[in-house]
This record gives structure tokens, sequence and C-alpha cells, in this order.
């Protein structure tokens, strides 16, 4: 009996991670995530390859949307097994899944009346991909299981979800099973976090797999080193401040604004930083940070002492948790200086755009990146140098300073990754890169391919391979 993987996204691209495995006449969907990359987007429109109604579970490696946002399509469509994820990842996809829904509804709406207005139609269709309902058929579906606990499955299968480091509830997926008499074990990582970042663990080692499947993000390309991230925030601040500018962070609602938040944190209790109004303008991020707040048992020592000394990172006098729309819109009247930290990270939608379209064309503003823009979305655009972008519809001169720190990535650069291999006693028979763009998956293949002579192989989106 064969066993198949097809690669369904994120295959030399960074979003829409899924993976189809059948295994043992099992079905199994590793991931089901959104595309959010603008020229890949009508991939999310398209019928699964598969009946959803045919595949026995999802295993699921957390909760960002590239991951897990298309689970309300997948359940509309038919699917009704178990979706397995840690119990962190339960609590948090929910918060995700109804966010998106939303957004989809609304962005479907405003494009309907905005084409209706010019007389065009649009490249998608005026009608949102799914619905809130669609959303909250999923949370039925979510299985929760503990790290390192095997977890049985149809075809004889087991699954162990692996500490992956990247995020709150982040899981490395471990399959073992026997198939045609040979036990056979496939790891997929999932996104890969880094050794000593804050709050969280470091990512864990495995020791074995015959087939590995690995994100390469940032397979090409180092980080700053996490003891500089804090002096470049600071100095960042420091340097909006005295321009008499607002400081606008795009992050994502998950790890990301929860790791900003511990900085802050950290540079206002040594008074680096002059004790600016800091905004969480995200109900996302505000209701993900109360998931932290539960589960302080998943947090590295250093968070945890620094919890003990200082309290919560996440309660600080000057911080403000903003979650109406009439609120939102009260600080775009703030000229000068306050600390906004808004979703989407990649600017794709959300609270974010209307931050930038009041501050993007004034020169004593910045605009702090601190995750990483995937080709074809706006924060791309904006990083890499664009001078007019179009935000909601209308074009604005880029004037304000643009500034991206590599330093708060939750992903493993090229050396973390390498060193996260290096915890294998002997090669497997093939490492398939993927999670990455074309030049970037491919260099992190090569050097793989050159330093440990292991097979290589970068998969192009819908490949289907069968694994001897």
């Amino acid at each position: 009996m064969q066993t198949r993987v097809t690669f369904l996204g994120a295959a030399q691209n960074v979003t829409g991670s899924s993976y189809l495995l059948e295994m043992n006449g099992t079905r199994l969907l590793v991931d089901c995530g959104l595309f959010q990359e603008r020229d890949l987007r009508d991939r999310n429109w398209q019928e699964f390859p598969v009946p959803p109604k045919s595949l026995q579970a999802v295993l699921l490696t957390h909760a960002h949307l590239d991951h897990s946002g298309l689970l309300p399509k997948l359940a509309r469509d038919g699917f009704e097994g178990n979706i397995y994820c840690t119990s962190p990842t339960a609590e948090i996809v929910p918060i995700m899944l109804l966010d998106s829904a939303k957004l989809q509804e609304e962005d479907a709406q405003t494009k309907r009346r905005r084409h209706e207005r010019e007389g065009r139609r649009g490249p998608y269709p005026e009608v949102p991909l799914y619905t809130t309902e669609d959303a909250q058929a999923v949370f039925p579906l979510l299985t929760p299981v503990k790290y390192d606990e095997p977890v049985p499955l149809p075809g004889g299968i087991q699954a162990v979800f692996r500490d992956a480091g990247h995020v709150l509830g982040s899981a490395m997926i471990q399959l073992d099973a026997k198939t045609n008499g040979t036990r056979r074990r496939l790891v997929f990582t999932g996104d890969l976090g880094r050794w000593g970042s804050p709050i969280l663990h470091d990512p864990t080692l495995i020791s074995h797999a015959d087939y590995i499947f690995m994100e390469s993000t940032y397979g090409d390309r180092l980080h700053d080193k996490q003891q500089d991230v804090e002096d470049i925030l600071a100095n960042v601040i420091i340097q909006t401040q005295q321009a008499g500018g607002n400081l606008i962070i795009p992050s994502f609602a998950l790890e990301r604004s929860q790791e900003i938040l511990y900085h802050l944190d950290r540079l206002f209790a040594q008074d680096r930083i002059p004790h600016l109004m800091v905004f969480l303008d995200s109900p996302m991020a505000s209701s993900v940070t109360e998931v932290f707040r539960r589960h302080p048992e998943l947090f590295d020592k250093e968070a945890s002492d620094f919890f003990r000394r200082n309290g919560s990172p996440f309660d600080f006098p000057n911080l403000r948790l903003v979650r109406s729309v009439d609120e939102s819109k009260t600080l775009n009247y703030i000229k000068g200086t306050a600390i906004i930290i808004a979703g989407s990270g990649m600017c794709t939608g959300g609270r974010i755009k209307h931050h930038l379209a009041y501050n993007i064309s004034r020169r004593e503003s910045t605009v702090l990146f601190v995750g990483y823009q995937a080709v074809g979305t706006l924060g791309r655009e904006m990083v890499s140098g664009a001078k007019v972008v179009r935000i909601l519809g209308q074009k604005h001169r880029v004037r304000a300073k643009i500034v991206q720190m590599g330093g708060f990535s939750a992903h493993a650069d090229r050396d973390e990754l390498i060193r996260w291999l290096s915890g294998f006693r002997k090669p497997p028979a093939r490492l398939f890169v993927m999670h990455g763009e074309p030049e970037t998956a491919q260099s992190f293949a090569d050097l793989v391919t050159r330093t440990k002579r292991w097979t290589v192989s970068v998969p192009q989106y819908q490949d289907s391979v069968v694994l001897s």
C-alpha cells in the first residue's frame, strides 16, 4: 500500500500551508491554511482536491491563519472529523477564525459597494470566502491534545505533537506507522521557532525521521541578534518621539503582539524609553493575550522569572486594549507620539490599514515591521521601498520612515534551521523543503545538500510524491 503526500500549499511560497497524507488507507490533512499573497488568493476559492468528507482527521500545527484559515471552508464543504491540536491552539483558533470570517464578510461588502460605485467587477467573487457561521462549525471539531503524548489515528498511525517554539501552542507533528511491514516516521515541522526567544521554550529536537517536511521562511538569511532587539526598538521609539510622529506597528495577533508588549514592559521598567501611551488596537490580539495569561506553564524560565518579579507584561499602566471601532477611530486624531500596535501583520486587512492611511504620508511618523512580509502584500510593498501604495482603495504617498526588524521574527533563521536538523542522528530518506519563497527554499535545500549530503527536494504546488 502506497504512502503519498500531496503539497496543497506553502510549496515555493509562504502561506496556504496544507499537506494531504494518504497512508494505510487513511486520508489526513496536515494544516489547512489560507493563501495570503495577493496573486495566490484565487487558490482559496478552488475546490479541495479530495472530498473533505473523505478525510479522517486534520492535524493542526498552530493557529496562524496561513495554517488554519481554510478550516471553515473545509467544514462547510463536508469535513466532519477531528481537528487535533494542542490546548492553547484549540483556544486561539476560534478567536482567529471568527476575526477572519468577519473580515471576509466586511471585505466582500466593501468591495461590492466600491465596484458598484466604480462600475466594474474585481478579480475575486464579491461574496465572502466563508461566513461567521462557517467558522463556528469548526469549533466542535477541535480536539485538544498534550505535547509528547501519543494520539492514535485510523490506519494504525500514531501522532505525537512536539513543541515547535514558534507561537503559543505551536507544534511539530511526528507520525509513526507500520506500512508494508516497515516502520516509518514522518515529521512535519509546521513553523519552527527560535532559540532564546522570549516567553516560549526552544524548539524540541527530534532524533530520527524517515521523511522530514520542513519550513524555510528565513532559510537564506540571519536575524538580528536577540540581545539587540530591545536596543533597536528603543532607538526607533526615541527617534519617532523626537520627530513628533506616531509609531505604527503592524503585528500578528498571535505571539508577535505579546512579544512586543513583553519588550516594551521591560524597556519601561528600566526607564530606557519615554513612557508613551501604547494602544493594542486589535480585539483579536487582546483575546489571544488572555490565552497567554491562562498558560504560564508554557513560558520559559526567563519569562517566568520576569513575571514573578514584575507582574504580567500585559498589564503595564500605559497600555490600553482597544476593542470598539469607535475607540479605534479616535486614535486617528493622535498626531504624536503614541505607539499603536494593530493587525494584520502583513497589512492585508484589519485596523492597521486605517492607521496607515492616517500616518503613511507623515514624515514624522514611523512604520515598524516586526515580521515576515510575503510577496504580494501591502507590507512587502512598503519594506521594498514603494513610493506610493494603495490603502483602502486610495493611493497614498509614502513619506513615513519605514523600518524592518528581523530580531522579532518567530521563525528560525538559516543557522537555527540547520541547528534543528543537527538533532537527527542519521540522514532521513528525504528532506522536503517547504514554506519559503522559491529562491529561499532552493538556497536552503542547496545548503543542506552541500553541508550534510542529504537527499533534498523542493516541491511545487500540487506536486504529489510516493514515499518509497
